[in-house]
Order: C-alpha cells, then structure tokens, then sequence
C-alpha cells in the first residue's frame, strides 16, 4: 500500500534515482547486500547503513535536513529497538525530517498482525518482503 506522496522520483546529476538511502538492518550480511545492489542499480548515490535503530535516529536528528536519505529502508525485527519501536520515535521528530523521509519497511515476517500494523502506520510508503531484488527498486517510486 502506498502512502502520500508530496516528492516525485528524479534522476540525480549523476544519474542516480535518489541521492541517499538508509538502511536500517540488525544483519550485516543483508546490509552488505542490499548496499551493493542499491548502488550498482543506481537506486542511490549514497547509503548510509546502520544496525541500530538508536544510531539511525541520532544521524537523522543531527544531519543537516538537506542532507538527509529520501528513502528508509527499516527492517522489523531488530533487538533492542525493533522497527515499529523505531516508527514511534521517528513520528515525534521535527516536521522537515518526517515530511522529507519516506519509509519503507523491509521483512521476512509473513505475519498479517505486522503488515496491518505497518499500512496503518503514517510514515510507513511500503510494506515488502525481503530480500530487495532489481524488480522490487524499480517499482519503488517515493
């Protein structure tokens, strides 16, 4: 299910569809991945990982809001802070941040209890299954 959509997709000066893109993973190994195919399909310029919800948040409050990722991708199950925890803490952040971000939960969960929760959600654009494929970044338009 796709939310608002005040932005539309361009292609950046060096032909990248998106400048930044977070992704927020507790598993480096699908990190490693979907970073090596956000860059090579040209999704995104620049990725900024992170395997905490915690430091993810930190970046987002402290980065210049011109700098910040147009794209989210935020997996559910995480320790510590999962991603509907991290959806919480992101929904009372400044309105610059909230209105420039788009958030795109990422999981192997095949729970209805999850996917109603995140198309319920008002920062969450998309709900899909992992892994990221080719097909999947190409329909993505935020």
């Amino acid at each position: 299910m796709e939310k608002h959509n005040p932005a539309t997709t361009q292609t950046t000066t060096t032909g990248f569809r998106y400048a930044r893109v977070l992704l927020l993973d507790d598993n480096p190994v699908d990190n490693l991945v979907n970073k090596k195919l956000i860059e090579t399909q040209k999704f995104a310029e620049n990725v900024e990982v992170f395997e905490s919800g915690f430091d993810a948040l930190d970046y987002l409050r402290n980065e210049n809001p011109d700098q910040l990722p147009e794209v989210i991708f935020l997996d559910i199950i995480m320790p510590k802070m999962d991603g509907f925890q991290f959806l919480d803490e992101f929904a009372v952040m400044p309105k610059e941040i909230r209105d420039r971000v788009r958030i795109i939960m990422l999981s192997t969960s095949d729970s209805f209890k999850d996917l109603n929760r995140a198309n319920k959600n008002p920062f969450v654009y998309r709900f899909l299954n992992k892994p990221l494929t080719e097909q999947v970044l190409e329909a993505i338009h935020v």
